[in-house]
């Protein structure tokens, strides 16, 4: 519950005083923060770290051509190709506990 104190923070409308945009590795499981993140490097994330328990909307911006696609055995419900420096968006629907990506 303490994370849902955090929800602004995933919004797609901000202000100077949050959180600047994260840079992550990429790994098997990755732990946004914010609503836009960088991942760098070359491992498929298969899992996302809810930041928050509701619906919302993450935007991940890989910055090499591998790890080029997200993998299915965690909690992402549909594989993707990911495209270097193109926004994907990852909508989570919280009853299925999966993200969904926009590509």
């Amino acid at each position: 519950m303490a994370d849902d104190l955090n929800f602004q923070q995933m919004s797609t409308v901000q202000s100077l005083l949050q959180p600047k945009p994260v840079t992550l590795a990429s790994a098997a499981t990755i732990a946004p923060t914010t609503f836009m993140t960088t991942v760098t490097g070359t491992v498929p994330v298969t899992t996302i770290t809810p930041p928050v328990t509701g619906s919302h909307m993450l935007a991940l911006r890989f910055t090499t051509a591998s790890p080029g696609v997200t993998g299915t055995t965690g909690n992402i419900g549909i594989s993707t190709t990911t495209v270097v420096n193109k926004i994907l968006l990852m909508c989570y629907d919280p009853i299925a506990a999966k993200y969904y990506p926009s590509y």
